[in-house]
């Protein structure tokens, strides 16, 4: 049985180019779950929150629900849906999925498949992403799916011991900043999903950085690459550092970065904690290059606002 064929051929509803990722998300979702903890059964009343936020933010511009995906990803092969009942999906039926205590999960049989050959879950991880969304979405994707990016390239599934990321980080930093970029303010949406806005660790994930919001800011897309390129850090007083070895000439450089340095952070919210100070330490010794910037007089401050 040719696992990675079926994930390419998921018979998804089409018509004159319109886009139906229903499908490819469920089967990211669930196998970012198998990845990380071997779930077996995954209860609809707990996916549906999950898979409604995933449709809103990668999905049409359409209204959806994700009971249309759990019930009809059975068709393909790669999933099975039970009730109280016994096995069977009782229908798309968003009130019968959840009286009848429905159960989704990959099919066994490919249980035994991601366990017996690892590799295959990051192959079809991989061919879901190239096949369904644009390569820049597909770190936030593997993020917001609970898949580590690392492991989708080799495969490997968690070992007993390892540390795995904590798949609510971006939700819970992104709430704690209220949906705006700690440096600069930006703060757009489509919808009802955030959009150019990401979870950034200060101290990195890969060094010890655990998925807390007391090491996270919400940023957005250029700030968070500046940051993790040691152009902006965090100083004292949780006021931003810009790096005297960036140069940018023109308007958008200055009025986006060097007028940042030394103006304080936007947020947490009240009752959040702030970066913690040993993260915060490590990011200016391990990330950030060079010597600040003097703080920006209030006539150079630019745009940014």
């Amino acid at each position: 049985m040719d696992w990675l064929e079926r994930a390419a051929q998921l018979r998804q509803w089409s018509r004159g180019g319109v886009r139906a990722p229903h499908k490819p998300l469920l089967l990211l979702y669930a196998l970012g779950r198998f990845q990380a903890d071997a779930a077996d059964e995954l209860p609809y009343s707990a996916v549906e929150s999950d898979l409604k936020r995933l449709l809103a933010e990668y999905g049409p511009p359409r209204a959806t629900t994700p009971a249309y995906p759990f019930h009809h990803l059975v068709s393909d092969g790669v999933w099975e849906v039970r009730t109280e009942r016994g096995a069977g999906s009782p229908g798309t039926g968003v009130r019968e999925l959840r009286a009848s205590g429905a159960t989704g999960r990959l099919a066994p049989e490919l249980q035994v498949a991601l366990r017996r050959e690892p590799a295959l879950l990051g192959r079809m991880a991989r061919v879901l992403l190239d096949l369904h969304f644009p390569a820049s979405l597909h770190q936030d994707l593997c993020d917001a799916v609970g898949l580590e990016p690392e492991l989708a390239e080799t495969g490997a599934l968690a070992a007993p011991g390892r540390r795995l990321r904590d798949r609510r980080m971006r939700e819970m930093v992104l709430t704690a900043y209220e949906y705006r970029c700690a440096f600069c303010g930006y703060d757009g949406m489509i919808d009802t999903a955030p959009v150019g806005l990401e979870a950034a660790h200060v101290r990195w994930w890969a060094f010890d950085g655990p998925d807390d919001v007391d090491n996270g800011l919400c940023l957005c897309s250029l700030h968070h690459k500046l940051f993790d390129k040691g152009v902006l850090g965090i100083g004292d007083g949780h006021r931003i550092l810009v790096s005297q070895s960036f140069v940018g000439r023109s308007h958008a450089a200055r009025d986006h970065v060097t007028a940042l340095a030394g103006r304080p952070l936007i947020g947490p919210q009240q009752g959040v904690r702030p970066i913690a100070e040993n993260h915060r330490s490590w990011h200016t010794s391990q990330v950030f290059r060079g010597t600040p910037r003097p703080r920006a007089a209030a006539g150079q401050r630019g745009g940014v606002g």
